[in-house]
């Protein structure tokens, strides 16, 4: 936990300095909320719940991220996840930057207490176009994580990841997030494919498929996970 706590105060001093610079700054963010209850033969209740906050400032920007996904079968909680990014970029060029970021999931039925990671590295946006976008990143750090049993686990590891954005038309957009953690023990990559369509100026609606393959699980889990979710957006 020493490792993330460097990484998060480091984040914060990094904020600062952008913060410190004169020139406009700019925040955007949005929240999502999806929720699925059944009665009858089957009672069930699912919440996905996410907000996302960016702020940029000259050849600065930074992001927090928080997931939350909760689900309750006839009042006994089936699966519970949450998730903390933080990410700060800086600007090289028109398209190439460099980053940092930290990540800490908290998944009680995974079989591990809770992992993190920090990494550093770069990015370029091979496309960047008003309605097609692409960018693409590579960088190196360390995992930890901590299992159901209280083993601990310190392991370097290689972050590779690319995002599609294509605007369909002006109230469309699908998206593409792919993401692979190549640890020295574990490799976990993750798939996560959107469609996002405008109900108004502010509020859309979003369906997301995910993916996530572990390669190393304790004994009784799945190495992969699927999740479909359908959420209502709120941006400002």
């Amino acid at each position: 936990m020493k490792k993330i706590s460097a990484v998060i105060l480091g984040g914060v001093v990094m904020a600062g300095s952008a913060m410190a610079e004169t020139g406009t700054s700019e925040w955007t963010g949005e929240a999502e909320l999806g929720l699925v209850a059944t009665s009858g033969n089957t009672e069930t209740q699912t919440l996905s719940a996410k907000a996302k906050a960016a702020n940029e400032r000259d050849k600065w920007k930074h992001e927090a991220n928080l997931e939350v996904l909760n689900t309750e079968d006839k009042k006994e909680t089936t699966a519970e996840r949450y998730t903390l990014v933080g990410k700060t970029n800086y600007k090289i060029s028109d398209l190439d930057y460099v980053f940092g970021m930290a990540t800490y999931e908290d998944d009680r039925f995974s079989g591990y207490d809770w992992r993190a990671s920090e990494f550093v590295g770069y990015g370029r946006h091979v496309i960047k176009k008003e309605n097609l976008t692409l960018d693409i990143e590579a960088g190196l750090g360390a995992r930890q994580s901590e299992d159901d049993a209280g083993t601990s686990t310190d392991e370097g590891a290689a972050r590779l990841s690319g995002n599609l954005g294509w605007k369909i038309s002006d109230t469309s957009k699908f998206t593409e997030e792919l993401t692979s953690e190549i640890g020295e023990d574990v490799t976990i990559s993750k798939s996560v494919t959107g469609l996002k369509s405008q109900i108004n100026g502010s509020l859309a609606m979003k369906i997301t498929y995910t993916i996530k393959h572990v390669s190393e699980v304790p004994v009784s889990i799945e190495k992969v996970d699927r999740e479909t979710a359908v959420t209502l957006v709120y941006s400002f």
